[in-house]
């Protein structure tokens, strides 16, 4: 298995030279000067070239892609025109917000999506597989921006139960040691933060994830109900086995490769999705800082945002490919 990990990373570089490539040459030919957005307009045309120069717009494109492949691959992202960081540090900044929110939206969804599948192979045409499939269907229709909108309205401001945007009210978070709120205020104990992180993550972990939802549980029913016909759960039955075990022992842990990819798919689309919901519920992540780049034409920022997501998202299947093996010992590499 450790040749095949091997060869897929090796795999992958050519991948993200062109995907970096492309993003480079679209941002270049998006009309904007960063240089005339970012610096005020009684910026003279002087201080407009001194910038430029500065950050390197002077020279051809090609060599502006050059020298940002070279430093790139000593983990040095370059500095971004709007906040005068280094384009690292601030995804360090904001990825523990990202990675919280993904987390949650996606232990949500594998937590509904799952035992309503299930449910729904084991009685097919029933009410319970009309629910399941109706719920799936809201899910995959729904696109999650209207959805945020709609809790929103509906949960802050009809009823007012819970927060309608930002990570944490202010004063209760307290100090931060890890970036991750929810986490923190375990490690402190603090409740009072546990609980807040909690319910602001709330809305925007159900926009999120219930795309994720609807095609788990179609996943989940498909694979499933395939599995109970095989012969080895016929037998199963045969034995005289409590349908229970006969439905989560044999038939989910057999339906798992399917759920599974779907799953680890699933992570890296909440992490490019989440660009849209954290804008709409104003949460301090990647998403948000990406749609700050691209519309001050922060060419170092988006490239190297871009960069950080095809890297996870190859990285997940990465490990999606590792677990196969485990979840069926049949599976070779």
């Amino acid at each position: 298995m450790t040749n095949y990990l091997v060869r897929r990373l090796t795999g992958t570089i050519p991948v993200l030279l062109l995907i970096t490539l492309l993003v480079f040459l679209l941002l270049h030919a998006a009309p904007g000067d960063p240089a005339s957005l970012l610096l005020s307009d009684q910026t003279s045309e002087a201080d407009i070239i001194e910038a430029r120069h500065r950050w390197g717009l002077d020279q051809p494109v090609y060599i502006q892609y050059l020298k940002f492949i070279t430093v790139a691959f000593t983990g040095d992202l370059g500095k971004s025109f709007r906040f005068a960081q280094p384009v690292s540090e601030l995804i360090a900044m904001r990825l523990p917000a990202t990675i919280e929110l993904a987390t949650f939206a996606i232990l949500i969804a594998v937590s509904i999506a799952i035992p309503l599948g299930v449910w729904a192979a084991a009685r097919p045409n029933s009410w319970t597989d009309n629910l399941g499939t109706s719920l799936g269907l809201f899910g995959i229709s729904m696109p999650s921006f209207w959805l945020g909108i709609m809790l929103i309205l509906l949960c802050a401001g009809t009823f007012h139960i819970l927060p309608s945007a930002g990570r944490s009210t202010y004063g209760v978070a307290g100090p931060q040691d890890t970036g991750f709120y929810f986490l923190s205020g375990l490690l402190r104990g603090n409740w009072a933060s546990v609980r807040d992180a909690f319910v602001h993550m709330i809305l925007p972990g159900l926009a999120l994830g219930a795309n994720m939802v609807g095609i788990l549980m179609r996943i989940t029913r498909s694979s499933v109900l395939e599995v109970l016909q095989e012969d080895y759960v016929v037998t199963a039955r045969a034995k005289g086995l409590h349908e229970r075990g006969v439905l989560w022992r044999h038939g989910l842990r057999n339906a798992l490769i399917p759920i599974v990819t779907v799953v680890g798919l699933e992570l890296g689309t909440l992490l490019s999705g989440s660009i849209i919901v954290e804008t709409v519920f104003a949460w301090p992540g990647l998403g948000s800082l990406l749609i700050t780049g691209v519309t001050s034409r922060d060419y170092p920022l988006v490239t190297g945002l871009v960069l950080m997501y095809t890297g996870t998202f190859v990285t997940i299947n990465l490990i999606i490919d590792a677990l196969y093996a485990l979840i069926d010992p049949r599976i070779r590499y």
